[in-house]
């Protein structure tokens, strides 16, 4: 017979805190904490298995739970002397869920079951005190109401103020008896008229209607919504933990507060925490009595710390604090009641904590010795980084949402709307922080979202133009806003009714995808010692190396800042769109023949020379991996009509001419037309130019006494080994010139992304001319899925939501089919070349989850951008951790 309820508590403890896939967190160590005797109220857990089967049989659940729910119950009867639904001495219980991460406030709880219109006279007689039974009586009433029955809270309360009103009295705790008497007639008036029936008088009937309420409530809204934010599957369910109820509000000698260990939001190693005199748990975060602070050194004028009023149970939680601390060597959450003096044990958990205070408490607890540095390394989650690296909005401002899109690149900012890139920079020179608002980017628009200080396009995914931009120059970014229309022509972006106007003022948060009108205060980013601490036990632990993507100086500097060894991707058409070079670019492609397009690109071949030193500089010595040129020619042509007369005049040629070959350029599929290496071998002097920039670039680092620099240089879309001979004899050719024509040689080595699933099938023949792989992982997700990154956020989100798909995939790689490709692809090419230097350099290369598969693959390095590059390096440390553990388990 399958075990569904475990029992904790009265030296009878079924469950152990490594039981919490089972029991839920909180069953798993409230089971923990009576085993190792800390005064923990008698109770049971119901398992998160009865969850998943409650769902998988259309809300039924297994024949056996009814009988083991009855025993377990009978053997808390029996630890605390009471029974339930007894007229005399009526035991109460409490009924929480409890899943196995911590999901606070998201699912639903029942306090004092067990009471009806007789059994409150039990209480009353029991304790002497007819206010608390009946006060009991009316919280059972309101929540029981709430959670199970559907009764709007706002009901009840206004029954509460106008009781108050009647006795002339502010605060719940002046009513009398009598008064709450009243309440729970009115309680009571108010379930029968809202739900049709009285309220439940069977305490049985009471205790299953709450079990039902909490595994119904796995799947309520707001629990979706935290699982969908925190990665939580919906199949690992919630438990139910029934537990002998002891009360705060009891009198003067009760109460019941929450407490951390240490500080959760600087990790400062001080006693943190709230109290209430007189009270049950949800007085504390209902807000509606002031709580007040536990020591007397935190106590301010007119507060009355714990350490004051209770003395006694103080000093016990103080040992509790400790205790607790030693024996789970993480921070605790813990949850506390006092009843007449003496101090029980409601919950304990790893408590959550800002970035700042997880790095502080990581680095202090292996400096003190409870953890070692690499349990401190695996404590950091890489994606809270982003808090440190980047402003964020201040929890406690006012703000009112406008509308949601994708939380595309991380961090918050606040400026003036503006509507083109133009406009961005000119007001930005001025000193003016804006916002750029586009429908969707475009290569033209880099020097305009460089300028601003946040960009919101309503078009495009995770990884669209303005996305992975974004991330690279570290600005916030909120993406596919599809709530929000923009008029170019009127100037204005408006959501659900409201208008903007260019140059009034908006809010974006990177980290949500919300967009807020108006200014919202901030907190700037500050990065401490222990990050430093940190990084470096993260280094000392990895595998994998860390490179960037970057093609300009700054991204380059910024990403070495954070820790970067090399660029692992620099996309040099990026380079091609500076106001310098641009008219050139359109020469090349407006010219009729090879002379034509060789004549301008020679004056492209000193700025790409410069680009190429300037990056080699900062990177000194380290590798750098260049990409030729990838997207289509059609990509560097302008589009309106203005546009394109004022090229047309720049380059001496008529509009007809320019449109005519825009014409002829134009592709019903550009994402999979004339691209890449096919650009390469159909134009070889463009790929020669740039290989001669790199070479002379590199030989001019040298010259100059710098450190050597090794050119990796990549072949973009290759699906055929013949691709990668021709374009790869292009480079070499170039290289033996510059050799021969400087008297200087430098290393090198050529490859190729693989982005295309041909690639990985036949990636065995393409590595016998190949000196290292590059994962294009946003390419080959789109060619994989048969998917536009930029048009699939319009109904992603819902395959996600509906479980088609686990995650965004342009987001965390799919592993089950792009992972299969890359798996194919790294198996394949080392069979032929071993040692084939392999690494990945799409957006997922920022992506925790996606490096944890990167280091299951066997890959060399990553490369994200520069500020995601803390984040891939513990990360990196975390996988090859948890690698270690795998293969010594």
């Amino acid at each position: 017979m399958t075990k569904w309820v475990y029992s904790f508590g009265a030296g009878h403890n079924e469950g152990r805190a490594d039981m919490r896939n089972l029991l839920g967190g909180k069953g798993a160590n409230l089971a923990e904490m009576a085993s190792i005797g800390l005064p923990v109220p008698p109770g049971f857990t119901i398992t998160t298995e009865v969850c998943t089967a409650y769902y998988d049989n259309s809300r039924q659940y297994p024949a056996e739970l009814a009988a083991q729910v009855r025993a377990a119950l009978a053997r808390i009867e029996q630890a605390v002397g009471l029974r339930f639904g007894d007229r005399h001495k009526p035991l109460l219980v409490s009924v929480r869920s409890g899943a196995r991460v911590s999901m606070p406030g998201m699912m639903d709880t029942v306090l004092n079951l067990g009471l009806n219109d007789a059994t409150v006279e039990g209480l009353g007689e029991a304790s002497g005190d007819a206010r608390f039974a009946w006060d009991s009586y009316r919280r059972f009433i309101q929540m029981y109401g709430s959670v199970v029955l559907g009764v709007e809270h706002h009901r009840f309360e206004e029954i509460i103020e106008h009781v108050k009103m009647d006795a002339g009295v502010t605060e719940d705790t002046a009513l009398s008896a009598s008064d709450w008497h009243r309440v729970v007639d009115g309680y009571k008036e108010t379930v029968r008229r809202e739900t049709g029936k009285p309220f439940p008088q069977d305490p049985e009937e009471q205790l299953w209607g709450a079990i039902g309420a909490v595994f119904g409530s796995w799947m309520n809204p707001r629990a979706n919504t935290y699982r969908r934010l925190h990665d939580i599957p919906a199949g690992w369910g919630t438990a139910v933990n029934v537990q002998a109820m002891v009360f705060g509000n009891m009198g003067e000698d009760c109460a019941t507060g929450v407490c951390f260990t240490r500080d959760p939001s600087t990790g400062e190693n001080v006693f943190y925490g709230e109290y209430l005199v007189n009270a049950q748990g949800e007085d504390v975060v209902a807000g509606i009595r002031t709580p007040q602070p536990l020591s007397r050194a935190r106590a301010k004028p007119g507060e009355v710390s714990m350490e004051q009023a209770l003395p006694d149970a103080y000093a016990e939680l103080l040992r509790v604090r400790e205790m607790l601390e030693r024996h789970y060597r993480d921070m605790q959450d813990i949850e506390f009641t006092v009843q007449q003096n003496r101090l029980y044990m409601l919950q304990t958990r790893n408590g959550k904590r800002t970035a700042a205070a997880s790095l502080r408490i990581a680095v202090e607890m292996a400096n003190e010795g409870l953890i070692d540095r690499n349990e401190a390394v695996r404590r950091v989650n890489p994606a809270s980084l982003d808090q440190l690296l980047h402003p964020t909005l201040d929890p406690k401002a006012a703000r009112t949402l406008l509308s949601r899109g994708l939380p595309a690149s991380p961090g918050a900012a606040s400026g003036s709307v503006v509507f083109s890139a133009d406009e961005a920079e000119s007001r930005a020179a001025k000193g003016e922080a804006v916002i750029l608002v586009r429908i969707e980017t475009s290569p033209e628009d880099i020097h305009g979202m460089h300028a601003a200080r946040g960009i919101l396009t309503t078009r495009g995914g995770m990884t669209s133009h303005a996305a992975v931009v974004a991330r690279g120059m570290g600005r916030p970014c909120v993406a596919g806003a599809g709530g929000i229309s923009v008029d170019y022509g009127a100037q204005t972006l408006s959501a659900g009714g409201r208008s903007v106007n260019a140059g009034e003022t908006i809010t974006i948060d990177g980290a949500t995808g919300e967009v807020f009108l108006g200014h919202v205060a901030m907190i700037e980013p500050s990065m401490s010692g222990d990050f430093a601490t940190l990084m470096e036990w993260a280094d000392a632990a990895r595998r994998m190396r860390v490179r960037t993507n970057a093609e300009t100086p700054l991204d380059a500097e910024t990403a070495r800042k954070f820790g970067a060894e090399g660029i692992g991707l620099c996309r040099t058409e990026h380079m091609f769109f500076d106001p310098e070079r641009i008219g050139a670019v359109r020469q090349m492609i407006m010219a009729h023949d090879e002379h034509g397009r060789r004549a301008a690109l020679a004056r492209l071949l000193p700025f790409q020379r410069r680009d190429f030193v300037e990056l080699f500089r900062i990177m000194a010595g380290l590798p750098v991996t260049i990409r030729l040129l990838d997207p289509p020619l059609h990509e560097f042509l302008p589009h309106g009509e203005a546009e394109l007369a004022d090229v047309a005049e720049a380059l001496g040629t008529d509009v007809e001419a320019m449109r005519r070959r825009a014409a002829e350029l134009a592709e019903a599929n550009p994402m999979l037309g004339h691209r890449g290496c096919r650009l390469g071998v159909t134009y070889p002097e463009i790929y020669e130019m740039q290989a001669r920039a790199i070479f002379e670039g590199a030989i001019a680092i040298v010259k100059d006494g710098g450190a050597a620099p090794v050119p990796e240089i990549m072949i973009p879309l290759v699906g055929a080994k013949r691709e990668l001979e021709i374009t790869r004899a292009q480079v070499e050719r170039v290289a033996a010139d510059v050799f021969r024509e400087s008297g200087t040689t430098i290393d090198y080595i050529i490859g190729t992304m693989i982005e295309l699933p041909r690639a990985a099938i036949t990636a065995d023949r393409i590595a016998e001319v190949a000196d290292f792989f590059s994962f294009g992982t946003n390419d080959l997700t789109q060619t994989v899925f048969g998917l536009s990154r930029d048009d699939a956020g319009k109904f992603l989100p819902r395959y996600v939501e509906l479980g088609i798909l686990a995650k965004d995939p342009f987001v965390t790689l799919d592993t089950e089919g792009v992972g299969a490709m890359v798996r194919i692809a790294a198996e394949k090419g080392r069979s032929a070349k071993p040692g084939l230097k392999l690494g990945i350099c799409g957006e997922h290369g920022g992506d925790p989850a996606s490096i944890a598969f990167c280091e299951s693959v066997g890959l060399d390095y990553v490369s994200c951008s520069p500020y995601r590059v803390p984040v891939a390096r513990l990360a990196a440390a975390q996988a090859a951790l948890g690698a270690a553990g795998d293969r010594t388990a």
